[in-house]
């Protein structure tokens, strides 16, 4: 059951002077003032919705939270862009996006990482040309396989956040909670064990990175991040699937960048029993323009059926946010005690 919330009339009435008002503060999401303040800004956010995120962040009544409802006009949106690169620079979502970022600040702390979208804060999620069967988010006409974000990485985010601007094929996005598992069939026991080995994923491979960003201290910090990701790939790190309580399971896998040689018969067995329940319990979200959707990263996998895009501007376009509610934990990755890029 997906923990659901559709914004009214008068919400919405509510929101737009505040929205619009910072959006004349301010020249872009990826403002570094901005960031540091929606955790106070989003205090002016409706009462109702944050009690309904705070059930939601503590009481974990389901792994898929929906705030449905906030004004779009596809109008002035204007065409998709073909690129996530300088999308961020007079954005037409502007008010959606300050929105987006003040809901995701209500839950948690957002943050970026180095090594994805030039270490922006807000990603852009959009077919790109020549993509189209790339294991990335930027594919289209292959699935984008169901997985734990960045299960491979330690600092991983307690939730990943979608917002839709535009879905005009009402492209299914796909999650799996781990509510709907039946774990007293599964060897909870050995998917508890270090005996799997999770491998990086694409979208943090140096080659769907800009060469440089301008900055060389921040280039500096990129290289030994992408330096750090390829010796994961050369040496694997073995790691749990399962963690927190044994009844009631939080999980960490991305089958697709899974790398299985080496592994006992036994966590094999394991891992295909789990796999084989979340393809069986997967279920189809198919996001509306206004939708901001939060996936709980412990508790669901999630992935995306294919498409075809037109590249005429009309095409699918999210925005995407990662939420910790542990900054940090991360602070061996981080360069500043208040910087939100990992790296």
């Amino acid at each position: 059951m997906i923990h659901h919330l559709t914004l009214t009339s008068e919400d919405n009435a509510a929101l737009q002077p505040m929205l619009t008002d910072l959006a004349k503060a301010y020249a872009t999401i990826e403002d570094g003032e901005l960031i540091r303040r929606a955790p106070v800004l989003a205090r002016q956010l409706p009462t109702h919705l944050l009690e309904f995120l705070e059930e939601f962040r503590l009481g974990e009544p389901s792994a898929l939270c929906l705030v449905s409802g906030l004004e779009v006009d596809e109008q002035e949106l204007g065409p998709t862009p073909p690129h996530w690169k300088d999308s961020q620079f007079e954005s037409p979502a502007f008010r959606q996006e300050i929105f987006f970022l003040l809901v995701a600040s209500a839950l948690g702390d957002v943050f970026g990482w180095a090594t994805q979208q030039d270490g922006r804060i807000m990603h852009d999620v959009l077919p790109i040309q020549g993509h189209e069967h790339y294991e990335l988010g930027s594919n289209s006409l292959q699935h984008l396989s169901w997985h734990t974000e960045d299960a491979f990485h330690p600092c991983r985010g307690d939730y990943v956040a979608l917002m839709c601007l535009k879905n005009p094929d009402l492209v299914e996005t796909v999650v799996c909670d781990a509510g709907d598992l039946d774990w007293s069939v599964l060897d909870v026991d050995a998917l508890f064990e270090p005996e799997f080995t999770q491998m990086p994923d694409n979208s943090h491979r140096p080659e769907n990175a800009s060469e440089s960003t301008g900055d060389p201290v921040v280039d500096r910090l990129r290289q030994r991040s992408f330096a750090l990701i390829q010796s994961w790939n050369d040496d694997p790190v073995k790691r749990p699937v399962l963690f927190g309580d044994r009844q009631d399971p939080y999980m960490a896998l991305d089958p697709y960048h899974m790398k299985m040689d080496g592994w006992s018969d036994r966590s094999l067995a394991a891992f295909q029993g789990l796999c084989d329940q979340i393809e069986a319990r997967m279920q189809d979200v198919r996001l509306r323009p206004g939708d901001c959707v939060f996936v709980d990263n412990f508790r669901a996998v999630h992935g995306r059926k294919s498409f075809r895009a037109r590249y005429d501007g009309s095409d699918r376009w999210l925005k995407r946010l990662n939420v910790t509610r542990n900054l940090r934990g991360s602070r061996a990755w981080r360069p500043a005690a208040d910087n939100r890029v990992i790296y």
